[in-house]
């Protein structure tokens, strides 16, 4: 028998049919306090247009993923290019962003010319 996604005691379809202030109630304090005041002009048409899309590009990286975002692929800005994220039921009460990584991971090659007692005495040239 397969788990099922539950949130805090409630299940999918349990958050999917709430209402924005109720779901507020559940989150944590940083994502009601984003609820609670608002959200801006350009996320309510974030929103309004996830609703007839499925793929969507978007710069919002501090929108929180609510319940109704399930099941779509958003291509979000991490300042270069858009990074496509397919949102799943875990990602839930997170913010956008935290699945677009700005930083590459630093990955260090061999030592340059120059840099150890063996090719100390080497022409650069």
């Amino acid at each position: 028998m397969a788990k099922k996604f539950m949130y805090r005691g409630k299940t999918l379809e349990e958050l999917k049919s709430m209402s924005l202030d109720e779901f507020a109630k559940i989150v944590d304090s940083r994502a009601r306090r984003k609820i609670k005041h608002g959200f801006t002009e350009e996320e309510k048409k974030f929103l309004k247009r996830l609703k007839s899309k499925n793929e969507l590009k978007t710069h919002r990286r501090d929108m929180i993923v609510l319940p109704e975002m399930i099941g779509k692929k958003i291509n979000i800005h991490n300042g270069k290019e858009f990074v496509s994220v397919e949102i799943a039921p875990e990602m839930i009460g997170h913010r956008l962003g935290e699945f677009a990584q700005t930083r590459k991971r630093v990955k260090h090659s061999s030592p340059g010319v120059g840099s150890s007692r063996s090719t100390k005495h080497i022409s650069v040239k």
